[in-house]
């Protein structure tokens, strides 16, 4: 089995263009979604994962932030934890698979917030990989392709809310399987998933 996740971490207007380096800018993490997968023909879901996360730098969140995710500050304050119980409950969601995934800077991410809150790195060395070339590549894109355009890309029904963690992990799972079944046997995939 193995996991595939999405974050969704604080922005502002122009702070991806800026590469997140105005003034107290951070990419503090908001959201963790994550999907269990069985390693098996299709990847089932065999479980789900969310976790809300109040952040520290910035525990206020941006309009621009709500905008694109539809978390507002009254489901923060209702659901948030601090990252730190967060991070514990996501390791030992994974624990037991044999790599965590992601769609992107996810775990550069999530290594950022282990610094900014002095907490140490929970998982194995190598355990997490990135699909984004393997995403690309299968869509016969180049460069990154953000993960809630994955259902379109790949012919399939949304996942959800777009710039939710959870539904954007399905959206990544979904693409998964679809390039299980119009290309089986991909090496890029089998490598990094050890599904072949």
């Amino acid at each position: 089995m193995f996991i595939i996740y999405d974050l969704e971490y604080t922005t502002w207007t122009g702070a991806r263009e800026r590469g997140w380096s105005g003034p107290g800018e951070h990419r503090e993490v908001v959201q963790i979604g994550a999907v269990r997968l069985a390693s098996s023909d299709g990847f089932p879901e065999i479980a789900s994962f969310e976790a809300l996360v109040v952040p520290r730098i910035n525990p206020a969140l941006s309009a621009f932030f709500v905008e694109l995710t539809g978390i507002d500050q009254e489901r923060l304050g209702r659901e948030g934890v601090d990252f730190a119980p967060a991070l514990a409950r996501f390791a030992g969601f994974a624990e037991g698979s044999h790599g965590l995934f992601a769609n992107g800077v996810d775990e550069e991410v999530l290594k950022e917030n282990c610094l900014l809150c002095g907490l140490a790195w929970p998982f194995a060395a190598g355990a997490c990989g990135n699909l984004s070339g393997v995403l690309s590549a299968a869509a016969g894109r180049n460069g990154h392709i953000v993960s809630s355009s994955l259902p379109e890309i790949f012919g399939q029904p949304a996942a959800g809310r777009a710039h939710d963690g959870l539904a954007d992990a399905r959206a990544i799972a979904g693409a998964l399987r679809r390039i299980q079944e119009i290309r089986p046997g991909e090496p890029g995939l089998s490598r990094l998933l050890g599904s072949g």
